[in-house]
């Protein structure tokens, strides 16, 4: 392993006006920054409005501000004062491939012969990637799924590999004082790429639903609301963690019915990297639905910890759901199977491993001098 190795993460943007971290791909570099601070020295840098420092367990962040948005970009900004953060470690691993700050952050590192890494978790903004590639430039690629890497057109390159994601599985973990409801749950952002107006359109007789999540679309908010009238569907906008938490210990299943093609006819090429959600509520003993997208086959386990269905088919949904309130002690095996899935393959401590592995792979005999 690379003698005294020093981890610099690099998150394009961490943190929201009211200090919580914006969305699913903050949350999954702030955890692994965190989590990989309990093995080494490790630092988790972002941009924002203004500077300041913190710490978090044993992880050291820092936001740098005023910073520079790319072309007014909220999530492509780039600060001076990376160089002094980049010239701190011997290992960078940039979050998001496509953004100026990590293709200068690549060049640089290579210039000054530190190992530099990239992972994709969606998004970007204007870059020279645009122009000319720079797969190169990052001594490998570390994807969150098979899916991830495939799209990124990474099959069959030597310098990739899976890392997959994780939970805190002391935080979403089951509860036995908490009784099973007939209880359906969807976490997520609430766009037409989700699907959520089909799992509305499957929603049987004898079961709730719960759709956790705030709005970006008013068009699709307005149509989901239509949708489930008449039917036993609440809309909660303003969740904290523990009550994510507590929907899904209660919860018969969740479900993520993400589509390649919304209700409107737009095309989402990559409408799931891993399925988040999907792992959180198996991590709380829960079966878990996904529709046949993406990544998530990669996650729910077809027949074991939940099923596997065919994207904008609510007749399909309908079926598992109806044979999940039907067969409440089956239901209740699948959410503990799905525990055990998390507990080997999902976790942050295995991801770490998963990182630091392939840090230490191939090291330039020069590094081990840093």
């Amino acid at each position: 392993m690379i003698a005294k190795q020093r981890v610099l993460h690099i998150s394009p943007a961490l943190f929201g006006p009211d200090g919580g971290i914006f969305g699913g791909a903050e949350r999954y570099s702030f955890e692994l920054a965190r989590h990989m601070a309990e093995f080494t020295p490790t630092r988790l840098v972002s941009f924002g409005d203004k500077e300041s420092c913190q710490s978090v367990d044993s992880l050291d962040i820092r936001i740098h501000g005023p910073a520079w948005r790319v072309r007014g970009q909220r999530f492509n900004q780039i600060h001076p004062a990376l160089i002094r953060d980049i010239t701190w470690a011997n290992v960078v691993h940039c979050h998001q491939q496509h953004l100026l700050v990590s293709s200068l952050t690549a060049f640089f590192c290579r210039l000054s012969r530190r190992r530099v890494f990239a992972t994709e978790l969606g998004g970007g903004g204007w870059d020279i990637s645009a122009y000319v590639s720079t797969d190169a430039w990052f001594h490998r690629h570390l994807h969150i799924s098979r899916y991830s890497q495939t799209v990124a057109g990474h099959d069959g390159l030597g310098t990739c590999g899976v890392i997959y994601g994780g939970v805190d599985t002391e935080l979403f973990a089951p509860d036995p004082a908490i009784a099973k409801e007939p209880l359906v749950v969807f976490v997520g952002r609430l766009l037409s790429h989700k699907g959520v107006n089909d799992l509305i359109a499957a929603l049987p007789e004898g079961l709730d639903l719960e759709i956790i999540g705030r709005p970006y679309d008013a068009r699709f908010q307005a149509d989901l609301r239509r949708l489930a009238e008449g039917k036993r569907v609440r809309f909660r906008t303003d969740c904290s963690d523990a009550d994510i938490v507590a929907a899904y210990q209660r919860a018969l299943c969740v479900v993520l019915p993400s589509v390649y093609r919304d209700c409107y006819g737009n095309e989402s090429r990559v409408p799931e990297l891993l399925g988040q959600t999907l792992i959180e509520g198996m991590a709380c003993g829960t079966a878990a639905i996904c529709t046949d997208v993406a990544s998530m086959p990669e996650v729910v386990e077809n027949g074991v910890t939940g099923f596997v269905v065919p994207p904008n088919d609510p007749g399909a949904m309908r079926a598992k759901l109806l044979w999940l309130r039907d067969h409440p002690d089956e239901a209740r095996a699948m959410g503990e199977a799905g525990r055990r899935r998390v507990l080997e393959s999902f976790t942050w401590p295995a991801v770490v491993a998963n990182c630091l592995k392939m840090y230490a792979a191939d090291v330039d005999p020069a590094l081990q001098k840093q």
